[in-house]
């Protein structure tokens, strides 16, 4: 269900009234093992399905196309380089793979000298530079470290340019190409860095304090607030800068992820799954979803 905060009654006030009905999330797709790292991109949702090792193009009306086999197991995000190539985070191989318009995978970029896998998630801004975030441990399995961010040129030249991460995940740029604002999932908090014109980031703060929250995928949209998928907590939460929470979709699995998209921007995605841990992924098998609902504000910047 939809609890919209902006919306609840306020009792004993003038001319209180009842909250309008809100919609309950209409399921798109099931059957899948374990949906990640949502893209609309021509007219379809773009998505992996982590256990499946398949990428998966999905219309509105839920017809469904295996676009890619990755080559690699998970983790292996999204996202697309301007002129329309698809780039494939093998996360384990610490490769960024470019898709050719024959469907040949290249390497984009070896990130492998940069941090040891995995890597994770990727979003590529208006300038084609793409941001590629390294969890910092063995994850599954392995004992928690920092994480840091990668930054890859059109080129294909990389570098690091930020460290002391907790567990980067969902990277998000703002239209304008001047902030990037990274989940930390360990960290239960959204942190904004600036954007030079380089690519560099700087200027790091908390952009909002999650409390209990688990930030995975997040988006943005045009009113400035942040969509963020939660894993642990079963919900989809939008949020402003400094943490008000606007609206959150509580479901009855896990949120890994969630995507704006639609033929007016308007219609959030969410990417859903029951989780049983790291470690038994292959467990999840049949319980992912893709489900949708109306959101308040479109979406807007990157990805």
């Amino acid at each position: 269900m939809i609890e919209n905060e902006s919306n609840a009654r306020v009792d004993g006030q003038p001319g209180e009234r009842e909250a309008p009905p809100t919609p309950r999330p209409r399921t798109l797709k099931t059957g899948l093992v374990l949906g990640e790292s949502p893209r609309w991109h021509d007219g379809r949702l773009w998505f992996s399905d982590w256990g499946a090792q398949e990428i998966i193009a999905l219309d509105a009306d839920g017809n469904s196309e295996v676009v890619v086999h990755a080559p690699a197991p998970l983790p292996f995000c999204i996202d697309w380089l301007p002129d329309g190539r698809l780039l494939i985070v093998s996360g384990r191989e610490g490769l960024l793979l470019r898709r050719e318009p024959g469907g040949s995978l290249v390497t984009h970029a070896d990130l492998t000298e940069l941090a040891a896998p995995p890597w994770n998630d990727i979003v590529v801004d208006g300038r084609g530079n793409a941001y590629v975030g390294n969890t910092g441990f063995d994850f599954p399995g392995g004992e928690f470290a920092p994480g840091s961010i990668a930054l890859v040129t059109p080129d294909g030249s990389e570098r690091q340019v930020a460290d002391g991460v907790a567990f980067p995940n969902g990277i998000a740029v703002t239209p304008d190409n001047a902030t990037l604002i990274l989940a930390e999932s360990y960290g239960n908090k959204l942190t904004a860095f600036d954007i030079a014109t380089d690519g560099s980031l700087s200027g790091r703060r908390v952009w909002a304090d999650l409390g209990d929250g688990v930030p995975d995928g997040i988006c943005l949209d045009e009113e400035g607030a942040v969509w963020y998928g939660d894993v642990p907590n079963q919900r989809c939460v939008r949020v402003r800068e400094g943490g008000e929470v606007l609206q959150t979709i509580q479901l009855d699995r896990g949120c890994f992820a969630c995507m704006l998209g639609g033929v007016n921007g308007r219609t959030l995605f969410m990417v859903a799954a029951e989780w049983r841990g790291p470690t038994n992924i292959a467990e999840e098998e049949g319980t992912g979803q893709v489900l949708t609902v109306e959101a308040p504000a479109a979406h807007v910047g990157w990805p």
